[in-house]
């Protein structure tokens, strides 16, 4: 199985008075390929650098993913621009919404890696880690303990991700008749249709799950 990493090395950025992971390629994580510093411009790389200190912040260590996609520098940058489009300050739904909908979609896609890691940043939005669990293998079992919006959100994605040649006017429909707008059912749509298109190259490339996100953010009273 190929695969690829990256150790760390604390450099100093005397601009900032903090210090920024600069990345070395070492190590295989994927069926794929290591990338090559040497194939990406400067400015691509500091993309990388910037993405790995935001994780290294929130979680303590780097998503493995995100070491492997810069083999393709210039589309793991677009990848990471689409990413951004759908979780910023002007968005319709709210980010727990967000990785809900990549909970249950990747559940369906049977994505382990894009499973623990929704899941890991769900558990941390919810504080609830026996919730997410239980969404992760039926979101169904989870009716009750959902808000009527929320398990509306996963029906819908369940829905277009396990039968997305019956799509039609009745997926709007039950969206609105709890209340979303099309503002907000927009959004859903493209939530739903990123992680289906995520899930189908993760899968294939298939990275190595960080140990980290099955016991990350487990430590809650629920």
């Amino acid at each position: 199985m190929l695969a690829l990493n990256i150790t760390q090395h604390n450099i100093l950025d005397w601009n900032k008075g903090v210090s920024s992971m600069a990345l070395e390629f070492d190590e295989q994580l994927s069926r794929l390929q290591k990338p090559d510093r040497s194939e990406m411009t400067d400015e691509e790389y500091e993309v990388f650098n910037k993405n790995v200190e935001a994780m290294e912040k929130n979680w303590g260590f780097i998503n493995n993913l995100f070491k492997i996609l810069p083999l393709n520098a210039k589309e793991y940058i677009g990848f990471l621009n689409f990413k951004g489009s759908l979780y910023n300050d002007t968005c319709y739904l709210t980010d727990a919404q967000k990785e809900m909908i990549g909970v249950v979609v990747s559940s369906v896609n049977c994505c382990t890696y894009c499973l623990q890691t929704h899941g890991d940043n769900l558990r941390g939005m919810w504080q609830n880690a026996s919730l997410v669990d239980k969404l992760s293998g039926n979101y169904r079992s989870c009716k009750n303990e959902l808000s009527k919006v929320d398990y509306a959100l996963c029906e819908y994605a369940w829905f277009v991700t396990a039968h997305p040649q019956e799509i039609d006017q009745t997926q709007i429909d039950r969206l609105r008749e709890v209340g979303l707008d099309d503002h907000q059912i927009l959004e859903a749509a493209y939530t739903a249709g990123f992680f289906n298109y995520t899930n189908r190259w993760v899968s294939t490339i298939s990275p190595v799950v960080n140990p980290g996100h099955f016991k990350h953010n487990r430590n809650f009273d629920k």
